[in-house]
Parts: C-alpha cells; sequence; structure tokens
C-alpha cells in the first residue's frame, strides 16, 4: 500500500530540498519522498557536473518534481530561500523543508503536514532525536545555539533552531524574508526563527529522529561557518536589546491584566 501525506483543504504544500554535490544521496532521499504523493522542489545550489547531472534525470523522469538550478553555488540558506518564493510564485501555500544527505526521517512527513494544515500559521518546526550515528562534538555543540536562541528570543519557544526539517507557511514567511537580513549559509535554519519569534510569529515542536548516513557528505564548513553562526548570535542578541525593553512593558501590562 502506498503511503501518502494528508491533502487537507486548508493547505497545498511542497517539498524542498537544496542540493550541493549529494549526487547519491539525493537519489535515495528523493525516493523515500516520492510515495508520499507531495510536489517536489529541487534546488540545485551551484552543483558540479555529475550532481547537475543527476538532479536533471530526476526532475524528467518524475512528473511531480521541479528543479530550480542557481548557476552559483551560494549557501544553504541562499537555496532554502530560493526554494520557498519559487514554491509561492507556484502557488503553493507551504513548503516542508528536507535536507538532502538522507539524516532526516521521511516516515515523519504526514505528521508535519498534518501539524500544518491543523496550524496552517505556525512554523512547524523538527526537534531532533539522534542516534549513535550523531557526531558527538556535532551534538554538544548544538546546545550552544539553543542557549543563544533562549536568550536573544527570552522564551523556550524554540526547541531546536538548527534542525532542517520544518514546514514554512509560504506567505507569511515570505515577507518576513523580504523584511529580515538572513543568513545564506548554515546560520540561515537559525536566523529566520528568531525573527520569526521576534515578529510575533508561533512555533509548534515536533520530535523527529535524525540519523547521519556513515558516507554522508557534510558542506559544513567548521572554520566559516562557526565564525557567521557567532556573528549571527551577535546580530540577534543586539537585536534582542533593542526589543527587551518593549517586551517587559508588554509583560508588566498582561500581569496587571490579570
Amino acid at each position: 500500500m502506498t503511503a501518502r501525506a494528508p491533502k487537507p483543504d486548508a493547505i497545498s504544500a511542497c517539498i524542498v530540498i537544496p542540493v550541493y554535490n549529494h549526487e547519491r544521496a539525493i537519489v535515495d532521499t528523493l525516493a523515500n519522498v516520492l510515495p508520499f504523493s507531495v510536489p517536489v522542489i529541487l534546488v540545485n545550489d551551484g552543483s558540479n557536473g555529475d550532481c547537475s547531472a543527476v538532479l536533471e534525470r530526476l526532475a524528467d523522469e518524475h512528473l511531480g518534481v521541479h528543479l530550480m538550478v542557481l548557476d552559483v553555488n551560494q549557501g544553504k540558506g541562499a537555496a532554502v530561500k530560493a526554494g520557498l518564493k519559487r514554491a509561492l510564485e507556484l502557488g503553493y501555500s507551504h513548503a516542508l523543508q528536507v535536507d538532502a544527505d538522507g539524516q532526516h526521517n521521511l516516515a515523519d512527513i504526514p505528521t508535519f503536514l498534518s501539524a500544518a494544515a491543523e496550524s496552517p500559521n505556525m512554523i512547524i518546526c523538527g526537534v531532533p532525536e539522534y542516534d549513535d550515528s550523531v557526531p558527538r562534538l556535532r551534538h554538544y555543540a548544538r546546545y550552544l545555539t539553543h542557549v543563544w536562541v533562549w536568550i536573544n528570543t527570552l522564551s523556550f519557544a524554540i526547541k531546536d533552531s538548527m534542525c532542517g526539517f520544518r514546514v514554512y507557511p509560504l506567505a507569511a514567511i515570505c515577507q518576513q524574508l523580504a523584511k529580515s537580513d538572513t543568513g545564506n549559509r548554515m546560520d540561515f535554519d537559525t536566523e529566520i526563527l528568531v525573527h520569526w519569534l521576534w515578529a510575533g510569529g508561533n512555533i509548534q515542536n515536533f520530535s523527529t529522529k535524525v540519523h547521519y548516513p556513515v558516507d554522508g557528505v557534510s558542506h559544513f564548513l567548521p572554520g566559516k561557518d562557526n565564525w557567521l553562526i557567532s556573528c549571527m548570535h551577535a546580530r540577534l542578541f543586539f537585536g534582542m536589546l533593542v526589543r527587551a525593553p518593549l517586551w517587559l512593558v508588554g509583560l508588566r501590562k498582561r500581569g496587571r491584566a490579570q
């Protein structure tokens, strides 16, 4: 029996997958996505010739797969942003972001889309449940980002800002992207959620299993990406300081009203 994600009247969803030189992994990832009968937008982020050829073949072979090509590699964040904007142009109301490397539990696609249908104005965020495949250093280093996010939002609403398995309401998030200066690499996933929360948006968190393939290809550059993430946290911290007085006034008024 073919598994299918729900297609409620409330939303029209697609899946956005940014791809950069994942010519092996993307074949399996797409094969695991297609049985849910959800349209897919593959964003070729300036990949090499071998990967580009694979992506073209996949788009030709599958009617529900749309290929978008960025001529020059711009980073995961830029690829996701381009994919979200294209999804909105194509008439979709929501997009589920999925990484190309096969680490996400795609069996959770129906759960995430159902949650989006029930709460169409929220971002539905994955909260990773790691198995033994996760690199320990990377696993523990994530907590530093978690703490900074909690500080910069003065809340615990975002359980994990780095998981690339999430559903966006497209009209609202594209408006947010037009107003907010967000990073184009690995800093994007965190930064867009903080800006979303600052703007009054709501988030739902759902646990999802994450597995790191043994032969997986990571494009995280420790020096460059850690520097960009550090700069991002600094920007967000000063942004929080500007907003904090208004938040505190609002909390005090709500306390008096009660």
